[in-house]
Formats: C-alpha cells, sequence, structure tokens
C-alpha cells in the first residue's frame, strides 16, 4: 500500500516540477514545511512564501534551460502508520544532456486529510545517500513531458 501511494505522490510531484505548475507543486506539501540545502534553511509558513521561493527554483531551472530530472534512485521507510521518510537521488540534466546539477534529497512525508504530503526537504551531496528500506519507482517521463510556463499568479 505504501509503495504505490509514494510512487504516486513522487509522480504527481517531478510532473508539476517539471511543468513548473506552481498550484500543482505545491499540492505536494504541507504547509507549513522546510526546505533545507547545505547553505540555507527556509520556513514557508504561507501561499506566498511558498510561491515565492518555488517561482525562485523554477527560474533558476530555466535560466539553466533544464531539460529532465533523473531519479537515479529512490527508497522509504515506513516510520508510523501517518509518517514516511523518502531519500531520492537526483540529477537535473541541461540542454546538452550534462549534468547540471546531482543531489541527494531526504523526504519527510505526512499523510494529512487522506494524502501523502511533503512536510521537510533535506538536500545533500550525492554522498550522503542511504538507502531505506523499500525502493520505489518514480516512472513520469520528463523527457517525453509538453513544458508549460509557469504562471507566477496561481
Amino acid at each position: 500500500m505504501y509503495k504505490t501511494v509514494i510512487e504516486q505522490l513522487f509522480q504527481r510531484y517531478i510532473k508539476a516540477f517539471h511543468q513548473k505548475n506552481m498550484a500543482d507543486t505545491q499540492t505536494c506539501y504541507q504547509l507549513p514545511c522546510t526546505l533545507h540545502t547545505p547553505d540555507r534553511v527556509v520556513l514557508i509558513e504561507s501561499d506566498t512564501v511558498f510561491k515565492r521561493e518555488f517561482i525562485d527554483i523554477f527560474t533558476v531551472l530555466s535560466h539553466a534551460e533544464i531539460k529532465r530530472f533523473v531519479a537515479l534512485k529512490a527508497s522509504f521507510s515506513v516510520l508510523s502508520e501517518n509518517l514516511v521518510l523518502a531519500c531520492i537521488d537526483w540529477q537535473f540534466i541541461g540542454p546538452k544532456d550534462e549534468v547540471f546539477t546531482d543531489f541527494s534529497a531526504f523526504y519527510h512525508l505526512a499523510l494529512s486529510d487522506g494524502q501523502w504530503r511533503i512536510f521537510n526537504v533535506v538536500s545533500q551531496e550525492l554522498s550522503q545517500s542511504v538507502a531505506l528500506d523499500t525502493a520505489f519507482d518514480i516512472a513520469y517521463n520528463t523527457a517525453d513531458a509538453d513544458i508549460t510556463p509557469y504562471n507566477i499568479t496561481q
């Protein structure tokens, strides 16, 4: 049961993220939430802050002309009936099929109102990746997807 719903969450997430669809990306998150990178922690307490942060992320990806996202590996562990920890190793691929960046992201997920949502993301160097209890697949193929520009008013 968990594997299917976690795969579905991340399939929705990567599709929304790839299409830079603000509204659909936000449905994958529980607010408030936190985003951690090696150099910064962001507390997202409102729709306004979410939009500001993700406009920044989408702008960087647009300027870098990121064409696709590759999940090198993905796994999760069930922490409790309502909490899951997932780890995904990502590569972001640029316009000449070069690796723009790669990293390992740890997603803390909570079951909220019947939906699994991300409430914390910790991004680290790929060397920090861990294999959790259950491997899973992210089947969304960004290479074949239509890319629609994001709308900052969504």
